[in-house]
């Protein structure tokens, strides 16, 4: 019995789990690595918080409050949502340029506008706490010499103790600026 869904990108049995999905159109906005475990499960944790709120909206409609009942299906819809904006995040590019997609605000840089994409070796914030650790950064530094906020970082919720995805995503981010940077 075929199982097209686990052939899509690699084989079943290829043995690297971190392989990054091929780019085949430049214009279309990618990601160049895949959500790191603690994306994926804060956002699956939400995802559950939601069915459970749509249960409970259900719950309270059938009893008869239908402002309480659209109240949870209106949290219920905020939880899915963020969910999916909580997925999103992180760095993608194009031909077009570099993309810092955060939860609430989203910073294009054309490559027209960059001077360079490099890693640096500076104090980042742990998964996104206020509490900062030393880290590698991926940084963008426009021409006017104003740094962007980092792209991705070692301890961000993609690469947080791994270590290898993030180097291979860090070339891959740089091979794309060598690329377009230099035309």
């Amino acid at each position: 019995m075929p199982l097209p869904f686990l052939t899509a990108d690699r084989a079943f049995d290829a043995g690297a789990e971190d392989i990054a999905l091929p780019f085949d159109d430049h214009d279309s906005w990618r990601r160049p690595y895949r959500p790191g475990p603690w994306r994926v499960a804060a956002a699956a944790t939400v995802l559950l918080l939601a069915s459970f709120v749509l249960l409970a909206a259900m719950i309270i409609s059938l009893a008869g409050s239908i402002s309480g009942a659209g109240a949870c299906f209106v949290l219920a819809g905020l939880l899915i949502t963020s969910a999916l904006r909580l997925l999103r995040v992180g760095a993608w590019v194009s031909r077009h340029g570099v993309r810092r997609v955060g939860f609430f605000l989203t910073t294009t840089v054309p490559w027209d506008q960059a001077a360079s994409v490099r890693t640096v070796q500076q104090p980042v914030r742990w998964l996104g706490f206020p509490r900062t650790v030393q880290g590698q950064a991926l940084v963008v530094v426009r021409r006017g010499g104003e740094a962007l906020p980092p792209l991705v970082t070692d301890h961000n919720a993609d690469f947080l103790a791994r270590g290898e995805a993030f180097e291979r995503a860090t070339d891959t981010i740089e091979a794309w600026g060598d690329e377009y940077l230099t035309d």
